[in-house]
């Protein structure tokens, strides 16, 4: 099927008897078979009688093997799925198997794909990048302080170069457009911080995703797609990516997040904004002045002041309804 969705992918039509070939079938038989890859992939395809069928809209897949090329030649392995419950999941698997890091793990389709706070991150098939990639890493050698910061620079230097300029941070995880959300970040650690301990670094892009799309998003989202106009190629997109992720992490690994600090405030759209602050039922009102260099909010507090960190905060911007 993975071959017929190479045809299939630029969204022309093609014809029963060309499919037929591929998939080894007749004629007769070759709805059939598109109507189970709709079922199991959410796929619309359409058929015309004495044209052929083609999908609702045309796709950009994964290239393996230009994926894996790439990130040899950077010491990287690198895993492509047509469907896994999580990409963060997996490579966390991998790690405790003993897989090498760092090892990149990209898929077409995830059935559990996972947000911060506990929120699903919808993932329907070869529209979006759901990217993960994990690192080993010895206590001492690695600060973890602002990492998730860190990494939010790099998506955003790729969302950049994709064009997307109007994209900017805000804290702690997500990329932005215009308040609406196009990437966001999520870490997950497993081991023993005192000793060896595995990291996955989770990253997650609306690519071509399009408003009207039969998903459902608990928060205003947009995408590169919809932004630019025109089918994205998320090969190159996570190509981008991982060229700016390895700059930023060496960068991390030298500096820590400090040697990134400067850069980061430059780019959170709402540095100097009124803001609620949230840890449960708690809340807290202040003004953004920005981040400490262990990547912490640092909130002006009635006159004040404090520094705010941790998984479970949600920021909002205080006239945000």
């Amino acid at each position: 099927m993975q071959n017929v969705l190479q045809l299939l992918q630029d969204g022309e039509f093609h014809s029963g008897e060309a499919l037929g070939r591929v998939l080894g079938v007749s004629r007769s038989a070759v709805w059939k078979r598109l109507q189970g890859l709709e079922d199991d992939l959410g796929l619309h395809i359409f058929r015309v009688r004495g044209r052929g069928y083609r999908l609702a809209s045309p796709l950009s897949l994964l290239d393996p093997a230009l994926i894996a090329d790439a990130c040899a030649t950077c010491g990287w392995t690198a895993e492509v799925f047509p469907s896994i419950d999580s990409t963060n999941a997996q490579a966390l698997r991998q790690l405790a198997a003993g897989s090498p890091a760092p090892l990149l793990v990209l898929a077409e389709k995830q059935e559990s794909g996972r947000g911060r706070r506990g929120r699903t991150w919808v993932s329907p098939f070869a529209e979006n990048l759901y990217y993960s990639l994990g690192l080993r890493i010895e206590s001492g050698s690695y600060s973890l302080d602002g990492l998730s910061l860190t990494v939010g620079i790099a998506v955003l230097r790729a969302l950049q170069e994709s064009s997307c300029v109007a994209a900017g941070l805000k804290w702690p995880n997500d990329v932005l457009v215009a308040g609406r959300k196009i990437a966001g970040v999520l870490l997950e650690l497993s081991g023993d911080p005192a000793g060896i301990c595995q990291v996955v670094v989770g990253i997650g892009v609306n690519v071509n995703m399009l408003p009207g799309a039969s998903v459902v998003i608990d928060q205003p989202w947009t995408s590169l797609r919809e932004q630019s106009g025109v089918l994205v190629d998320r090969t190159a997109l996570a190509l981008c990516l991982n060229r700016w992720l390895a700059h930023y992490l060496a960068l991390h690994a030298e500096q820590g997040f400090a040697g990134v600090r400067a850069e980061w405030e430059a780019e959170h759209l709402w540095q100097g904004q009124a803001v609620t602050l949230s840890a449960g039922p708690q809340q807290v009102e202040g003004i953004v002045r920005g981040v400490d260099k262990q990547g912490a909010l640092r909130l002006e507090v009635a006159g004040e002041e404090r520094q705010f960190s941790g998984g479970e905060l949600s920021l909002r911007l205080r006239n945000d309804s």
